[in-house]
């Protein structure tokens, strides 16, 4: 059962051929199996999962069972969890109980959802690679020697290597959509302010957004009926009507108008990536769509941009870790001054320190016009480019990254490398439109790559819609890493 969909999942339970404490012991006992050699989860509570369970297949019993009762789910560790650690990655918060849910916790919680434990994830969700991490790096189930990308990265692993059937996630410039990329699953971004961040550690908040990873896109669609929604708690929630993620599924593709922008076809893309990416397209063009190739032209502008206005949000929301309220606090200080310093510079890893000097630099009083209220003004035109080309078509395709998973350590010493492997992400995530990532083949290595759609606001549905034709004719997304084996 442990290779099952979520829809095959929940079929199964409400057939009575499993329960959900069956599957939830299940992915336990496979968890202590690889979890060791994936690092792929930072923390566990099998008793309280097994509770949940037994709940979960009582409440079925009592007739009253929504469609992913039982399910186990994962949760990244940015999502705060009444009275279980949420550290962030961080030492900075490596003992930290929350003492409440994030909306995304308590939707998951209200639909009768196992909570399976809280996936490793790059500190405080800075990273594209996952080695940022307090608690050690992740690795990619495909090839344990490399990344599984990030900062989602120990959700990715989680549901790659089938140690879980779904994980959240969150993606503020690609770190949904890059794991699941480098690892062989699906993962959707939702337009910005679907998914409440009520709960959700801040990193940068005017792009931060919570999203699924799971097998396929209906595994997402009915993971997205769970977690989107207004939340009057978060500012930035988008109140409007409740939408069926799946209402699509079977939507005919006739007619479909599908954008190329020349920016994410140009050099700098594996052969290998570009192959598999345009062979996906070619399948929706023999059914029917139309290819159409534009320009989004500010778009190689949006690498910059990101990396002043993220780490200019991150300098902000990070100043609350000071080692009095919570968190780390320095042993040993001379006064108030010092225990800030000495409690920042411990509980802080090197690449979260880099950010928070970077955003402080860029709104530092004569460098602010110059620098983020730049960015802000390119930030604006980046998304008129989307709007302009979703004027032309219904959807853009193109590689999620330019490259499939990169060895551990291949770009430790290399910042800037490292952030250009978010160059076709990010210009979705400044823009705040929804995004998605399916597998759409191996690379020579036997790697997995992603294909990318991007849609205007609100179109998760559609989105998901097409995602689910391609998946009914080819079976990418059922491929298991013959490193974790069923």
């Amino acid at each position: 059962m442990l290779g099952a969909t979520l829809g095959e999942l929940a079929a199964a339970l409400a057939r009575g051929e499993t329960s959900s404490v069956e599957l939830t012991q299940g992915c336990l006992d496979r968890i202590a199996r690889w979890n060791g050699p994936l690092n792929a989860f930072i923390t566990l509570d099998p008793e309280r999962s097994l509770r949940e369970a037994r709940e979960a297949d009582a409440r079925r019993a009592a007739g009253r069972a929504g469609p992913l009762t039982g399910i186990p789910v994962a949760h990244k560790d940015i999502f705060c969890t009444r009275g279980m650690r949420t550290t962030c990655g961080s030492r900075m918060l490596g003992n930290f109980v929350s003492p409440y849910d994030a909306h995304v916790i308590e939707r998951f919680a209200a639909a009768g959802c196992v909570l399976l434990g809280k996936t490793n994830m790059d500190e405080f969700a800075m990273g594209s690679s996952n080695e940022n991490s307090h608690f050690g790096p992740v690795r990619n189930p495909w090839d344990t020697a490399r990344v599984p990308g990030g900062s989602s990265g120990g959700s990715a692993a989680a549901v790659a290597a089938r140690l879980a059937p779904a994980a959240t996630g969150t993606d503020t410039g690609g770190s949904i959509r890059q794991p699941a990329a480098f690892t062989g699953i699906c993962g959707l971004k939702p337009t910005y302010g679907t998914v409440s961040r009520y709960g959700m550690v801040a990193f940068a908040s005017s792009l931060d957004q919570g999203g699924p990873m799971a097998r396929s896109a209906e595994d997402l669609a009915l993971l997205m009926n769970v977690m989107a929604g207004h939340d009057r708690r978060d500012s930035t929630s988008v109140e409007r009507a409740p939408e069926d993620y799946a209402s699509q599924l079977k939507a005919p593709l006739e007619g479909l108008r599908v954008g190329l922008p020349r920016e994410y076809f140009a050099e700098g893309c594996a052969p290998d990536v570009l192959l598999r990416v345009r062979e996906a397209i070619a399948w929706f063009e023999s059914r029917g769509a139309r290819l159409v190739e534009l320009e989004l032209p500010r778009s190689p502008l949006a690498v910059p941009v990101y990396y002043v206005l993220a780490p200019a949000e991150a300098s902000s929301n990070l100043s609350r870790f000071d080692g009095v309220r919570y968190g780390h606090r320095a042993s040993d200080y001379r006064d108030l001054a010092d225990l800030y310093s000495r409690s920042r510079a411990e509980g802080f890893g090197a690449e979260v320190k880099r950010r928070i000097l970077v955003g402080t630099y860029v709104l530092s009083h004569g460098y602010y016009d110059a620098y983020y209220l730049q960015a802000q003004k390119v930030r604006r035109l980046i998304a008129r480019d989307f709007v302009a080309a979703f004027e032309r078509c219904d959807v853009l395709m193109g590689p999620v990254a330019p490259s499939t998973a990169f060895p551990i350590g291949a770009n430790a010493d290399d910042p800037v490398q490292m952030y250009l492997n978010d160059i076709f992400t990010i210009p979705a995530s400044l823009a705040g439109v929804p995004a998605l990532s399916i597998p759409c083949g191996f690379d020579a290595a036997g790697l997995p790559v992603g294909l990318q759609l991007t849609g205007p606001h609100f179109a998760e549905a559609r989105l998901l819609g097409l995602a689910h034709h391609y998946q009914q004719a080819t079976d990418w997304h059922r491929r298991v890493p013959a490193h974790t084996p069923l």
